[in-house]
């Protein structure tokens, strides 16, 4: 049977990614697999109210990811519920390419990783609300994760994998990764350092100390039901690796160059962020994503291109 495949782009597709962040829409999802069934179906395999089932199968067919039809039942009509698709395939989030200006960027939202290890203090939030609970590393697999705005944690790491676009001829003069970071500290301090590494494909490119955990004043795009005392705002960090050494906004930080990332022996470029147990400063971090902080933006790869 031929494979029906839905390939949404994130950030032009919230409605299908907000559907997917939840367990019980999950658990539908997986219910419906090869099968149609009613809600009362549903409702009795899952052990859930029929009421909720109701509130999310709407939800889920309104994102286009299950198909309702009405057919004759036992005692009249039903609604039977189906899955439009087999596989749903999610670009982080669309490449862009701008030819006029040789790069190849890709965006990763902040709550996409696909390897973690965190210590508390610790948690996530999306702008609407808190995912999952406060200090419990476990939250940090919570599906919800894919709409987070705000991930904070005193020791660990997450690790991000984006697209490796470099094919055929395509000679690379720089990769730059680019977030808003701040230290971690409960409520806030200024003058908290924290000593921020990134790998990139498990080779560390440097570490930069960040002076602190800033909460002065509201960050520009931080939602008003964000408390005052909890972490603001970052500070924008470019990180640049070249073919001289990897740079943050221009300071060297390390003699790692392009050819020790063996960017072409990978089908991935893998991007690390964490604090280490030996740092000498473990302050924390967060890291800001779109819609939170004083930056609209999540992580951004960047491939300048000659």
């Amino acid at each position: 049977m031929e494979s029906r495949l839905l390939m949404i782009e994130a950030k032009e597709s919230l409605a299908v990614l907000s559907a997917l962040a939840s367990e019980p829409r999950l658990a539908i999802l997986e219910l419906l697999n090869n099968q149609k069934l009613n809600v009362n179906d549903i409702a009795k395999e899952l052990h859930l109210p029929q009421s909720s089932v109701s509130t999310n199968i709407k939800i889920l067919e309104e994102a286009g990811l299950i198909t309702v039809e009405v057919a004759a039942g036992k005692k009249g009509a039903q609604k039977l519920c189906s899955l439009p698709y087999d596989e749903v395939v999610v670009q982080l989030p669309g490449i862009r390419k701008e030819v006029s200006q040789n790069i190849i960027e890709v965006v990763m939202p902040v709550g996409l990783y696909t390897d973690f290890e965190v210590h508390p203090p610790c948690g996530l939030c999306s702008r609407e609300e808190i995912i999952g609970f406060l200090d419990v590393p476990e939250s940090f697999l919570n599906p919800k994760r894919a709409v987070a705005s705000l991930i904070w944690f005193e020791r660990g790491f997450v690790e991000y994998k984006f697209p490796n676009n470099l094919k055929g001829n395509i000679s690379l003069e720089r990769l730059e990764v680019s977030m808003e970071l701040s230290s971690e500290v409960p409520g806030t301090n200024s003058d908290w350092p924290s000593d921020i590494t990134v790998w990139i494909n498990g080779v560390e490119i440097g570490v930069w100390t960040c002076p602190g955990d800033f909460g002065d004043v509201r960050g520009k795009l931080t939602p008003m039901w964000w408390k005052l005392a909890g972490s603001q705002y970052g500070l924008l960090k470019n990180w640049n690796v070249t073919e001289t050494g990897t740079f943050v906004d221009g300071i060297k930080v390390s003699d790692v160059t392009l050819a020790e990332l063996n960017l072409r022996g990978h089908s991935s470029i893998k991007v690390r962020i964490g604090i280490q147990e030996n740092a000498v400063n473990v302050g924390g971090l967060n890291i800001f994503g779109a819609g939170f902080g004083n930056y609209d933006q999540d992580i951004v790869l960047t491939m300048y291109i000659q």
